[in-house]
């Protein structure tokens, strides 16, 4: 009886104290966070549930399995199972607990702080900075349960021996993944393109929708995706149109017939402009930028707070302003001018009408 009730004892009483320990803890971090609704710590600490509760469970049991009795054949078998399986979910309690203080510190600044630029900024920054812990905290994880190998401990003289060479080598073959990463960080610091900046590379305009350690994510305007190494933003010019301000001047163009009413459309402009919410009302002018033989170059200037809405100010002015001019100025839209053809003096219709004839090359002497 006794081989039977002391591993039922062992492993149960485990993970009763397991839950229990749990759902305390859950418990009180609830009534933390009704109490501080203040910051967001508490209830993103209550992420951090499962990895919690394996982390007890695993240190319960390996150090009761002794008592259990259970599988003695297979004690030492079991022992590192239980302790790699602690060491992974403390790797994981850790990483989630990082998070939920980097989130917290966040939101923190984001209520403090009303300016966007400043915002993404800081919001690219902590992103990068918890993968890299995510990385650190993974790398040591993974080198501890190695560690736990008796072979891997015994090769550890020749590891750190060889470390030199090795790193030589990793380097070299490493090359463009760390030249990555290190650019990834000068992004992240350096203030260059932050998470939400609108860009445009290599002729794409969109929006930077992910940034990594060695890669970049830019959301085009009609949804594509566009992937791009992290050192292109550090090796080549881009435009960053989020850069400082996102306000933005548009440029609207119009090739006009010279009879064009340029003071009306200077006050159609501004009354298609006041029914624009998309308009920030800080600048709207029209000029004649160009002229030619047939047409004249109109161009209107208008105002909007970010890219989004200065691309729908020039459309809206650029259709009603046609609309208006072709239904109420019509002779100001460009015109092909046509006339009779008028045939050159030197020559004259024949007689029969079949053919042309120079009056040069036949002289009136009375003979054809």
């Amino acid at each position: 009886m006794e081989t039977v009730l002391r591993p039922v004892i062992v492993v149960g009483g485990s993970v009763f104290l397991t839950v229990l320990i749990g759902w305390a803890t859950d418990v009180l971090l609830r009534k933390a966070d009704a109490r501080h609704s203040e910051t967001p710590l508490w209830g993103l600490l209550r992420r951090a549930r499962v990895p919690y509760q394996m982390v007890l469970c695993a240190a319960l049991l390996r150090g009761s399995y002794d008592q259990a009795e259970l599988l003695q054949e297979h004690r030492i078998g079991i022992g590192r199972t239980l302790t790699l399986v602690l060491i992974g979910a403390a790797a994981w309690l850790v990483i989630r607990i990082a998070a939920a203080v980097v989130e917290t510190t966040y939101s923190r600044y984001a209520r403090a702080h009303h300016d966007p630029a400043r915002v993404r900024r800081v919001r690219t920054q902590v992103t990068l900075i918890m993968r890299v812990v995510s990385a650190i905290v993974g790398v040591v994880a993974v080198a501890a349960m190695l560690l736990t190998f008796p072979a891997m401990r015994a090769a550890g003289a020749s590891l750190l021996a060889s470390a030199g060479v090795l790193g030589i080598v990793a380097g070299v073959a490493a090359q463009s993944t760390l030249s990555n990463m290190f650019a990834g960080l000068q992004i992240a610091f350096g203030d260059m393109v932050r998470l939400g900046d609108t860009v445009v590379v290599d002729g794409e305009w969109g929006t930077v929708e992910e940034i990594t350690l060695t890669f970049l994510t830019v959301r085009t305007w009609d949804e594509r995706r566009i992937t791009m190494p992290v050192s292109y933003f550090t090796s080549k010019p881009f435009e960053n149109w989020s850069r400082g301000t996102p306000q933005m001047t548009g440029i609207v163009y119009w090739h006009l017939d010279h009879s064009a009413p340029v003071e009306a459309m200077r006050e159609k402009l501004r009354d298609i402009l006041r029914a624009c919410p998309a308009w920030d009302g800080r600048a709207c002018t029209l000029q004649v930028t160009d002229t030619t033989p047939n047409t004249i170059q109109v161009r209107a200037l208008v105002t909007a707070k970010d890219a989004d809405d200065i691309w729908t100010v020039r459309v809206a002015v650029r259709e009603q302003m046609i609309t208006w001019l072709s239904t109420e100025h019509p002779y100001a839209l460009p015109r092909v001018n046509t006339a009779e053809s008028v045939l050159p003096p030197h020559q004259i219709p024949s007689p029969d009408g079949a053919s042309l004839r120079r009056a040069y090359d036949f002289p009136r002497t009375g003979r054809h």
